[in-house]
């Protein structure tokens, strides 16, 4: 199976006055088309900082990064939100949710930036809000939604434009174990429908839905196995 995914050597640096902080170290991952991959490790372990890398919100300070056949490891802003608008869709812990829009109104907004008509919005986002169990509550606004709700709003605003790629950060991390595992049950869905799945947690049961988990500690992929399936991907 083809990479969608390869960092080689990745390193990034944060300046803080005349102090470098080293947020990662030499970082080469790999992941494959349709895998679904659990990211794990402690408070300043440096999953923020990968997930900002792989998602194309920042740029590593050296390194190179290959996203589904793309360099995108030196690319300007708007070339890396255009990569962004078609290539990945993510999935919040604070659900990020417009207050004042509706759950449709909410999950048709990617599509504008992408120059989809209003006709084709609305159907696109109706489907989406269905194949998540929310074709009831599409006039909804944030507020009148509990968080299991806003969270599948969510989830549907990330698949909306198609994207190859969905990262998720803490998913459950507002919501209680039933909803949790109501939530994590869409996210296997969407990874059995074709998307790679990228998931941020720092909860094992969590974790170990996914297909390999990838632990950091200071800003290195850490080789202690978590369970029996994972294998973790070793830095350079």
């Amino acid at each position: 199976m083809e990479n969608i995914i390869s960092l080689e050597e990745i390193v990034k640096n944060y300046y803080v006055g005349t102090v470098v902080v080293k947020a990662l170290r030499s970082i080469s991952i790999k992941i494959d088309t349709s895998e679904y991959v659990a990211v794990m490790g402690p408070s300043g372990s440096g999953k923020s900082t990968l997930m900002n890398l792989i998602g194309c919100l920042d740029t590593p300070t050296s390194g190179q990064y290959i996203l589904n056949g793309t360099d995108v490891s030196k690319m300007e802003d708007n070339k890396l939100a255009e990569i962004r608008n078609q290539e990945i869709g993510f999935v919040f812990q604070t659900f990020n949710l417009l207050p004042r829009y509706s759950a449709l109104e909410n999950v048709m907004l990617p599509m504008v930036y992408s120059g989809v008509s209003k006709p084709d919005r609305i159907i696109r986002a109706k489907e989406v809000l269905e194949s998540v169990g929310l074709s009831d509550r599409i006039t909804h606004k944030p507020n009148e939604l509990s968080g299991g709700q806003r969270q599948r709003v969510a989830m549907a605003r990330a698949l909306v434009n198609h994207p190859s790629i969905i990262l998720a950060d803490e998913p459950t991390g507002n919501l209680d174990s039933k909803t949790s595992s109501d939530i994590m049950d869409v996210i296997d869905q969407i990874h059995e429908r074709g998307n790679t799945v990228i998931l941020v947690t720092h909860e094992k049961d969590i974790a170990q839905r996914a297909d390999r988990i990838i632990r950091l500690l200071d800003g290195m992929v850490d080789l202690d196995i978590i369970n029996n399936k994972a294998e973790e991907v070793k830095s350079d």
